[in-house]
This record gives C-alpha cells, sequence and structure tokens, in this order.
C-alpha cells in the first residue's frame, strides 16, 4: 500500500509541487543530490577531489520511453565526460540503461551507450580512457544489462562495467561470468523491491551473500568497487583484505553522496581508494520517491546516516533530526490530501 502509493506520488505533479516547495525537503534532498546543474555537480566533485575522494558522476533520470529524450540523455553523458576532461578531475560516470533507451529498443540503446564510451575512449582523463559504470534497476533488467556489456567487451570496449547486487539470488553466479569476463564489477546490496522467487527476503541472508561475493571479488576480480555504507561489511572486508594481503589499490570502497561523509574521510585517511557516486539533474524529486517506493526503510537509512555522521563529529542532532522529519512529514501531509480527494 505504502509502496503503492510513493510510487503514484512520484508521478503527481501537484504533489510534487507540495514537496519540493517544503524547505526541510528541498534540504534533505540538497544533501543527498549534488544540485540540477551539471556545474554544481563538477563544483562538488572537485572538492570531493581536493579531499582525496573519487568520483563518479550520475545525471538523474530513468525509464525513458522517448526516442529523443533518451538521445538526450545520451547527449548529458558526452558532456559530461567533456566536462570531467575539461576540468581535470578524477572521475568517472555512471548511466542507467532504461536512460538510454533499454525499454524502446535494445539495440537503439547499445547504439547510445556505444557512443558514449567511444566518447569515454578518446578523451581520457590522464589514466587512460575514461570508465564508464552501467548502473544496475530491478531484476527485470538484469540479464540485459549483463549481457550489453558482455556484446560490448566482445566489440572491444574494455573501459564498461556493471553493477550486481547481493539480494538476487543469482548474484553469485554473474560474479564468476563478470570475472571471466574481466570486467570490473560494483557490488551493492540492492534496493530494490523484488519477489522471494529472485531476491533473499531476509537482510541476514543479503548481508552473508554480501561477504561471500565481496572475498571472491576482491580475490579474483578486477579492480572491485565495495560499495557500503555497512559498519560490519566494511569491516569485514579491511580484515579479508589485511589477512590475504591483497594490496588497498586493487580495489576501492564506494558510497552515495551525502551520506557517512565521516567514514569516507576515515577510509581515505586509512589508505584505501574511496569514490563517491555523485548524482545531480532536476529529477531528484522522482529520483528520492522512488527510492524510497522500492524500500520505504530506506528513509530511515538516509535519516540515520546524518545522525550517525553527526554524532561520530560531536555534531548537535537538531538538523539531522529535523531533516528527516521533514521529508516524512511532507509524504506525510500530500498523502493526507490524497485522501481528503476521495
Amino acid at each position: 500500500m505504502l509502496k503503492t502509493s510513493l510510487l503514484r506520488l512520484s508521478e503527481s505533479p501537484t504533489a510534487k509541487r507540495i514537496i519540493t516547495r517544503a524547505p526541510l525537503s528541498r534540504g534533505f534532498a540538497a544533501r543527498f543530490v549534488a544540485g540540477d546543474t551539471l556545474q554544481e555537480a563538477l563544483d562538488a566533485a572537485r572538492a570531493l577531489n581536493q579531499a582525496g575522494l573519487s568520483v563518479s558522476l550520475d545525471f538523474l533520470g530513468e525509464s525513458v520511453a522517448d526516442r529523443a529524450e533518451a538521445e538526450k540523455a545520451a547527449d548529458m553523458a558526452v558532456h559530461i565526460l567533456e566536462s570531467i576532461t575539461r576540468e581535470g578531475l578524477n572521475a568517472n560516470l555512471s548511466i542507467k540503461p532504461t536512460q538510454l533507451g533499454l525499454d524502446i529498443d535494445e539495440a537503439f540503446c547499445r547504439r547510445n551507450v556505444e557512443r558514449v564510451l567511444s566518447r569515454a575512449r578518446e578523451l581520457g582523463n590522464g589514466e587512460g580512457e575514461i570508465f564508464v559504470r552501467m548502473d544496475m534497476e530491478s531484476s527485470a533488467y538484469t540479464e540485459r544489462t549483463i549481457a550489453l556489456v558482455e556484446g560490448l567487451w566482445a566489440d572491444g570496449f574494455r573501459n564498461v562495467g556493471t553493477v550486481l547486487q547481493s539480494m538476487l539470488r543469482r548474484t553469485a553466479d554473474d560474479v564468476e561470468r563478470l570475472i571471466r569476463l574481466g570486467s570490473r564489477v560494483r557490488l551493492v546490496k540492492g534496493a530494490y523491491q523484488e519477489p522471494d522467487s529472485v531476491a533473499f527476503p531476509d537482510k541476514a541472508d543479503t548481508d552473508r551473500m554480501y561477504v561471500e561475493e565481496m572475498k571472491r571479488l576482491l580475490e579474483a576480480g578486477h579492480y572491485p568497487a565495495i560499495a557500503t555504507h555497512d559498519d560490519a561489511i566494511i569491516d569485514a572486508t579491511r580484515r579479508f583484505v589485511w589477512e590475504r594481503g591483497i594490496a588497498k589499490e586493487s580495489f576501492e570502497f564506494q558510497m552515495l553522496y551525502g551520506v557517512r561523509r565521516d567514514l569516507q574521510t576515515q577510509l581515505r585517511e586509512e589508505g584505501y581508494n574511496v569514490r563517491v557516486y555523485v548524482p545531480f539533474g532536476d529529477s531528484w524529486y522522482p529520483y528520492l520517491m522512488r527510492r524510497l517506493a522500492e524500500r520505504p526503510a530506506n528513509v530511515l537509512f538516509m535519516a540515520g546516516s546524518v545522525v550517525k555522521e553527526a554524532r561520530a563529529g560531536g555534531k548537535s542532532l537538531a538538523k539531522p533530526v529535523a531533516l528527516g522529519a521533514g521529508v516524512v512529514a511532507g509524504i506525510a501531509a500530500v498523502l493526507a490530501w490524497r485522501r481528503g480527494r476521495r
């Protein structure tokens, strides 16, 4: 019921107007989205680079159903790549297959992706071609996304990789598949609401599989990205790396923009490579609402990360609590508004 309501809110112009005008809601969004414009994202990336953190830039948008819009998204991806080179940033690019037309036509999507990869290969950023990560969406897209990566590798593209989600039952096999291919993998837990037939319903199983898959990628993978904010899993990674003598420069931790900034800094100071995923664009409202719809507990996770960071820094908890409460209150107000119209 809540999931359905949140998805409807993500598509409602009235709900968007109410929530986006609430100062606390906008403040909460600004914490986790770099801004509406590319320039704001570049400024955020530069600041992160100065702190010793690398970046992955992501122009928000997904589930595109119009060819012109998909081509426009590809144009933006190319523009981001050119900006990374012009600004001399330590950054790569994240794209979503459905944003580039996967739901429209797979061949059309592939042409858009190839255009982006070709430009990334031409430009480079001081360290060879720019790497492009194809984000993973729901399980309905898992096979198509991996197959797309395999097809691109078969055509000689080596600057592309994707994401695997430990919550999916198939992921252990996909880890081996991408290790054999030679592609880079970003390992996440997964944020989408999935049926028990394809995903583990219990968090404990998702966490257990994450650790198993993390170890396999660190032993045999190709510069894997361990993308998590989970203290226990980060500690398990540190311990495994130390026990096996795995070089810190052979992998990287990845975290979301605005989430556990204290931990990002701590890991970097310990000598680990840390990359921050930086989303931007005026689609921040549907982005956040869909994340909440996929797993409503995400709002508690986001608010909790701010509280943890404030506590670690000895700061007042008043503002973090207010930010989380603002989003919850905004959503509750719109839900009440919807009920009143029935």
